[in-house]
């Protein structure tokens, strides 16, 4: 049997998947429900999820809402025979898009998203540990003297971190899947963080096992389970990254528009290619390259690397984005 615990940036990334990723997700409900997989959730992962539901459902809808068919005729367009069509077509749109909105908006307030079914149902089949006062002061104590994972002043990733040493058993291998920075290696921002690498063996006599997307955890470990749009974007971004011309970087961003939602991992990783590879950057401020990172990178910018946000800023012919350093 494996043990499993998802962190809350990767849960909350499940509003960001297309309806087939999130159908296939249930197949590792059906894992921990045959007793394949033990799922280790910390209530502090629940809290924080369910504290941040609301922004990450925002910043898609958000999205949505800006999508406004808003066409401007000017008066001699009105003698020709495609006007009537073309503004009845235009008020159909606005009609459907008001509609959508307001049905997304009803599934949200009555939490019946399909990605809100996933995680509860994971919820549901999870062991959870309670956020106790020893567990809270164990994690203080931890951040108070300056060990990871976590930043000063926030103890959530110390009792995330407390509590699966306390709940996963002696001997037993843990896969964590998490897309926070602060348990990875500063050298290698792919690898646990060699302190907690070494905390864990010491504490359990086993290993532990990390991904910063849950795509890569499945395909090494559950094959059968194919986040199929989820593997496009992943390829899509490592082919930007190693564009050798002008033409395959504006083929892959042709290739990109099919697509509005990243996890902040795949965000990265795309600001990351445009600001290191010359085949990007030398163009970015051709429309549809300038238009694709704008869109995608601008609402998020906040939440993404400081060092990489502003490497891109440097290529742009004004600055584009106010990352927040910490």
């Amino acid at each position: 049997m494996k043990n499993l615990c998802i962190d809350t940036n990767i849960l909350l990334s499940f509003y960001h998947f297309s309806s087939d990723d999130l159908e296939e997700l249930r197949k590792l409900a059906a894992l921990v429900r045959q007793g394949e997989l033990r799922l280790y959730l910390p209530a502090q992962v629940i809290t924080e999820f369910r504290r941040n539901r609301a922004n990450k459902i925002a910043d898609a809808l958000g999205r949505l809402k800006k999508q406004n068919l808003k066409l401007q005729f000017p008066q001699l367009s009105k003698d020709y025979d495609e006007y009537p069509n073309l503004r009845d077509a235009q008020r159909k749109y606005s009609r459907l898009h008001a509609q959508m909105i307001n049905s997304i908006e009803q599934d949200v307030s009555s939490y019946t998203l399909q990605a809100d079914s996933v995680v509860n149902e994971l919820f549901d089949l999870a062991e959870i540990s309670l956020t106790t006062d020893e567990l809270v002061a164990k994690a203080r104590l931890r951040v108070e003297i300056g060990n990871p994972p976590g930043k000063k002043g926030s103890l959530g990733d110390a009792i995330i971190w407390e509590a699966l040493l306390e709940a996963v058993p002696n001997l037993a291998r843990l896969f964590f899947i998490t897309e926070d920075s602060d348990y990875f290696s500063p050298l290698d921002k792919e690898q646990l963080n060699p302190f907690l690498v070494q905390e864990w063996m010491n504490s359990k006599y086993s290993e532990i096992i990390v991904y910063n997307r849950l795509s890569r955890f499945l395909r090494a470990n559950h094959p059968d389970i194919e986040l199929a749009s989820e593997l496009e974007k992943e390829t899509l971004i490592g082919e930007l990254a190693a564009s050798e011309s002008f033409q395959k970087t504006h083929e892959i961003i042709i290739r990109f528009s099919r697509y509005s939602d990243f996890t902040d991992v795949q965000l990265n990783a795309i600001a990351s290619a445009a600001g290191t590879n010359d085949q990007i950057y030398r163009i970015i401020n051709d429309p549809d390259v300038y238009e694709f990172l704008v869109s995608a990178i601008k609402p998020r910018e906040t939440e993404l690397d400081f060092d990489l946000l502003t490497k891109l800023n440097e290529h742009f012919e004004r600055d584009m984005f106010e990352p927040i350093p910490f």
